[in-house]
């Protein structure tokens, strides 16, 4: 078995190293390298960061340290940067994750703001925060300051003004007067007013107030230019809703994460991540914007829903395009906008009106069908010769459009059944050639995630429409699968109850803890993983529920596992005879 080594490390230390854009560029890959732990930080690296840190700008090391935010940096990286300015130490310290005893080692060397930072924090374990509360007496104590004083004697008139050089033998009443001396203890703090006067506003500010001859402002001014401004000005009736927006522009940093908006409101997206499903806030993304996200790739017509009742609530489609530095070619975020859903692409919209679903899918899969067969051509090279890298090219582009088609048909069963236009056909089905099919189908898939689909041996039959069938086995295993971890196994056990046959299907342990409503409300998976339903596991789910009504069964979601109960054909025969 050949041996693999990862030489990443000796690449970026035989690199340019130079002040200037050499030790800029050996900073950031070391501590991307160090940081999400594809190197050892050995004392070699730690060493190589310090020396390269007097040359490295404050704004780069404060990008360096918020990109570790998303990463696991163990204690010495923590340590490493806590010893930096604060705003180079802030964004590690809010974020790290290390053990107690880790914590407790690191604690006496971080400087006074610094354990201020982890304060904040609401996620320390209990050891963490007691031993922060220990510094209590150090870090919340104000240095005094005050002067020295000495005796020194004075003229018998008294005068504060004149000290007179008596005798030492001479009786004279004794004045103290200040003379500077060492303070009597150190305190870390500076007034807010000297940090004040250091700005340079404030600064220009003073300097234009001392100049002779000008304009002062002074606070009886102000407030009578206010009750003058609210006098004239008629009062404001409120909207009794917010204004609902139609666009907006937003801008996200290099880890996908949205850090500006133009156009908006600002309070419910900002710091929302795009490359995460699961709902933030009121603010949830849909698995396609992640993956392009992770891809960076271009982002077309995501889904964004936003709940709450501001101008931003409701459904959006997001488009935007990656960015890159042109100085240094470094990915620096997407930049994009948001608009609202056409009537077509909204999911309520086309339930409202079955017959113009169909029609839509209709009018889809014809081009889908298309771009599919001539993809299937470049990567066969039906055509002639093709280079591998357009091969493979055409392959991706094939899979895509046969995980749309698969989405197109689902739509389209959903319309049929809606509008009472499905048509089946009576037919006898083996259960198992029916569960090895579709395990054969969800290979790729099981692939993908790590994951091993078990199923049971039987030699059962289910009197259902087998196209039917096939695709509510299909379709309900890959909304389960596509949520199964590495190393999971998800069982699928066959069983006779009365006039049933029960395929008994595990949960994913991501949703073991949810409950029916929550399942049937889930959205949509990652579209890297081919197999996974593009339309979301709570549609693929929904749409199973109502095929399996359709073909004289039912599915039952339960505490452990879903149960999908179909007709035997004993049961579909003896149907049959009491008809005649």
């Amino acid at each position: 078995m050949p041996v693999r080594f990862d030489d990443h490390l000796r690449t970026v230390l035989a690199a340019d190293m130079t002040p200037g854009f050499g030790a800029q560029s050996a900073w950031r890959q070391l501590v991307d390298l160090a940081g999400r732990g594809r190197v050892a930080t050995d004392d070699d690296v730690i060493d190589r960061l310090a020396a390269l840190r007097p040359s490295v700008p404050t704004s780069v090391r404060m990008a360096s340290a918020r990109a570790l935010a998303f990463g696991r940096p163990d204690a010495r990286m923590v340590a490493f940067f806590a010893e930096d300015e604060i705003a180079v130490a802030a964004p590690v310290l809010r974020t790290a994750t290390l053990d107690p005893s880790d914590w407790l080692a690191l604690l006496p060397a971080l400087a006074p703001v610094g354990r201020s930072v982890l304060r904040s924090r609401r996620d320390l374990p209990a050891d963490v925060v007691r031993g922060l509360e220990s510094f209590g007496s150090v870090d919340f104590t104000i240095g005094h300051d005050a002067p020295a004083t000495v005796a020194v004697p004075v003229a018998p008139d008294t005068s504060v003004d004149h000290v007179a050089e008596a005798p030492p033998s001479t009786s004279v009443p004794v004045a103290e007067i200040a003379v500077p001396d060492a303070p009597r203890s150190p305190s870390p703090f500076v007034p807010l007013g000297e940090v004040a006067r250091g700005l340079p506003l404030v600064a220009e500010a003073l300097r234009r107030a001392e100049e002779p001859g000008a304009d002062r402002f002074e606070i009886a001014d102000i407030v009578a230019r206010i009750d003058a401004f609210r006098r004239d000005q008629p009062l404001a009736t409120p909207a009794a809703t917010p204004r609902a927006l139609d666009r907006f522009d937003f801008a996200t940093d290099p880890t996908g994460t949205i850090r500006w908006i133009e156009g908006g409101g600002r309070a419910g997206l900002i710091g929302v991540s795009m490359v995460r499903t699961v709902p933030q806030g009121l603010a949830r993304i849909d698995g396609v914007v992640a993956g392009a996200v992770r891809r960076r790739d271009r982002i077309a017509d995501g889904r964004l829903e936003i709940g709450g009742t501001s101008e931003l609530a409701g459904s959006w489609r997001l488009s935007a395009q990656p960015d890159f530095d042109p100085a240094t070619g470094r990915f620096v975020g997407y930049a994009g906008t948001a608009r609202r859903p056409a009537r077509h692409e909204q999911a309520e919209a086309a339930g409202a009106n079955a017959d113009g679903l169909r029609q839509l899918v209709h009018e889809l899969r014809t081009p889908a069908n298309a771009v599919a067969g001539f993809a299937e051509f470049i990567e066969t090279q039906l055509l002639g010769p093709v280079p591998p890298t357009y091969r493979e090219r055409a392959g991706t582009i094939r899979r895509h459009a046969a995980d749309l088609l698969a989405a197109i048909e689902d739509l389209d069963t959903a319309a049929r059944i809606e509008g009472g236009a499905l048509s089946l056909a009576p037919g006898e089905v083996a259960v198992a050639a029916l569960l090895r099919g579709a395990a054969y189908e969800l290979a790729p898939l099981a692939s993908a995630r790590g994951a091993t689909l078990a199923m049971s041996e039987t030699d059962a039959l289910i009197a259902v429409d087998e196209r039917a069938a096939e695709r509510l086995v299909s379709r309900l295993l890959a909304a389960l699968l596509a949520t199964a971890s590495a190393g999971e196994t998800i069982g699928v056990t066959v069983a006779t109850e009365g006039d049933r046959i029960l395929l008994a299907i595990d949960r994913p342990r991501a949703l073991a803890a949810l409950s029916s409503d929550a399942l049937f409300a889930l959205g949509g998976g990652d579209p890297e993983e081919g197999g996974a339903p593009l339309l979301g596991i709570g549609f693929t789910l929904r749409l199973a529920r109502n095929l399996a009504a359709e073909l004289g069964g039912a599915l039952s979601i339960g505490a452990d596992r879903l149960t999908l109960r179909l007709p035997t054909v004993s049961t579909s025969r003896m149907g049959q005879a009491s008809n005649h």
